[in-house]
């Protein structure tokens, strides 16, 4: 049996953040150790659904979660202007707030879990990829260190509409080198983390793309085709009801 859906980039970006909040390592990670969700459009569905799940959600705000964004070429930026107040570091479950990955990246370890969201997907090899605009490699070379370093977890939570059909190695080689220009790429060494993975943790059903693309709003969108038994159909069908009335991301 199977169903068919649309999902837009911001009802995306939502059911990731719902299925991150129920993620058995991102519970482990909260009951004791440290879950660092380093600021990001998705990650911030997914900050908000934890907040808001341990009664932490006030003085959260997704506007302004994040560190770069991607708008039309003519939008006025003074619309999205908001305070960054850092990344959201839960510590044995407690939002030390004010806390970035920059703070606690050097004493992450095994069993404690970064979230960090990707510019670049490539479905088919489970990878995925962020742009780099600091010298430093930003967050993610923060976010690597505790990984090779420390064999913390690294979850890429990204949505569909980053997907991309080549190798995301050999698009980094190409825009690396050294009489390149304009931003950089860093391949993340963690685990992808999408709509489809979501529906299977959530539902039990099996997700699979199956078309893409929109208008009046649906720009992005992905249509996924869900299989599964009758029970499995009817929680991806609750789910994807408790996502219709998703708005547009405002970040």
């Amino acid at each position: 049996m199977m169903n068919h859906y649309v999902v837009t980039p911001a009802m995306g970006k939502r059911l990731i953040g719902k299925a991150m909040a129920v993620h058995p390592a991102v519970q482990t990670a909260m009951e004791k150790g440290t879950l660092a969700i380093i600021a990001g459009t998705t990650n911030g569905y997914v900050a908000e659904e934890i907040l808001e799940a341990t009664d932490q959600l006030e003085g959260f705000s997704r506007q302004g979660f994040r560190r770069g964004m991607v708008v039309p070429s003519r939008f006025d930026m003074a619309e999205a202007k908001a305070d960054f107040s850092g990344d959201v570091v839960l510590v044995d479950g407690v939002w030390q707030r004010g806390k970035t990955i920059f703070d606690v990246a050097d004493e992450l370890e095994v069993g404690d879990v970064i979230l960090k969201g990707a510019n670049a997907l490539d479905l088919a090899r489970g990878r995925g990829a962020v742009l780099i605009g600091d010298k430093q490699a930003g967050t993610a070379g923060a976010a690597i260190r505790a990984v090779y370093g420390r064999r913390a977890r690294l979850i890429v939570p990204v949505g569909l509409e980053k997907r991309v059909p080549d190798d995301l190695a050999e698009l980094a080689d190409h825009v690396n080198a050294g009489d390149a220009e304009g931003p950089r790429m860093l391949v993340l060494p963690g685990e992808v983390f999408t709509e489809l993975d979501a529906v299977k943790l959530l539902a039990g059903a099996s997700a699979r793309l199956l078309a893409g693309g929109g208008v009046y709003g649906a720009e992005g969108a992905a249509w996924l085709v869900v299989t599964g038994h009758v029970g499995q159909l009817e929680a991806a069908a609750e789910l994807m009801r408790s996502l219709a009335d998703e708005p547009a991301c405002r970040a």
